[in-house]
């Protein structure tokens, strides 16, 4: 079983700063990419930024320029830094994996469980 762990969220100021995790744990044989994706009140779920495993990124043009998606692959972790953050940011933000399990013949996509993000003006 695969497990995705993400801390961090909260309530900040516009301007403010959050920097969120995500750790993954259980039978891992490898991870291709991480990352986040944003989900606000009325609208589906959308990419924010993801990273490979040799740490390629690709980020939501909202975003650019404030957010830093990276990784620590010995700890099978990933984390967003959310720099200058604005109101219209605020969503539940969703960690995502590509894991191949142990004892697995394929990829498999992976969520978190989600962690609220809150930006007041």
């Amino acid at each position: 079983q695969v497990q995705l762990v993400e801390s961090g969220g909260g309530l900040v100021p516009a301007g403010g700063s959050l920097r969120l995790s995500c750790v993954a744990s259980g039978s891992i044989f490898r991870m291709n990419y991480m990352g986040w994706y944003r989900q606000a009140p009325g609208k589906e779920r959308a990419l924010v930024g993801l990273i490979s495993s040799t740490g390629s990124t690709n980020y939501e043009d909202a975003v650019k320029g404030r957010f830093t998606v990276s990784r620590d692959n010995g700890k099978n972790t990933t984390y967003l830094q959310m720099n200058f953050l604005r109101p219209e940011d605020t969503a539940v933000y969703y960690c995502y994996a590509q894991i191949w399990p142990n004892l697995s013949t394929m990829w498999a996509g992976y969520w978190g469980q989600g962690t609220q993000v809150t930006v007041s003006s």
